[in-house]
């Protein structure tokens, strides 16, 4: 029997398979490989689609023990994402995440929740030179945050509506979430 020659192809796949079960360059390849799934936006639901919070029962610690309650959310614009450190798809969305934070803190309210430690938390926002706060829950979360993979993203209305409702990584910065935040925080008229 004789053996075909290799094409680029093959070896392209077999470099990237290898690479994949080295521990040090999986984490980074996954990221990457994320990064493109994360140029989509994620959709926004119609309005006979959207589930109301079942509740606002939720207690979240910050770094300093300080105990936020998602009571005083009501009523606001709210962004919440469940993510890990560990997590690729996570890490490979963040940088979006980022970038809405710093232009809508303070118009809407951001909740980034994780089970991480804040000393492993600290030094990943550190390392990435990324501002915003992280939160772990101390309760139990409203049914609608049945979070069962990460990351897992939600966009709730002034009504307590959730307008997006994603898993897995996505482009947080895209001109459809800033065009629905926008339509969100706009003064309601009479």
């Amino acid at each position: 029997m004789k053996l075909k020659k290799p094409n680029f192809k093959d070896l392209i796949f077999l470099v990237v398979v290898v690479l994949l079960l080295i521990p040090q360059t999986r984490k980074p390849i996954q990221v990457f490989l994320n990064r493109g799934l994360a140029l989509f936006s994620p959709s926004v639901s119609n309005d006979s689609e959207r589930e109301s919070l079942s509740s606002y029962n939720w207690q979240l610690k910050g770094e300093k023990d300080d105990v936020f309650d998602f009571k005083t959310t009501k009523g606001k614009v709210v962004l919440i994402n469940f993510w890990a450190t560990w997590c690729p798809p996570c890490i490979a969305e963040m940088s979006s995440l980022q970038e809405l934070y710093n232009d809508y803190n303070g118009q809407i309210e951001f909740l980034f929740i994780t089970d991480d430690s804040f000393e492993v938390v600290n030094a990943f926002l550190n390392k990435n030179d990324y501002t915003f706060p992280v939160y772990t829950a101390i309760s139990e979360a409203p049914k609608n945050f049945n979070v069962k993979s990460i990351p897992r993203t939600f966009l709730i209305d002034k009504e307590g509506n959730i307008v997006i409702d994603k898993t897995g990584a996505a482009n947080w910065n895209s001109d459809t979430v800033r065009t629905t935040i926008d339509k969100l925080i706009k003064p309601k008229l009479n």
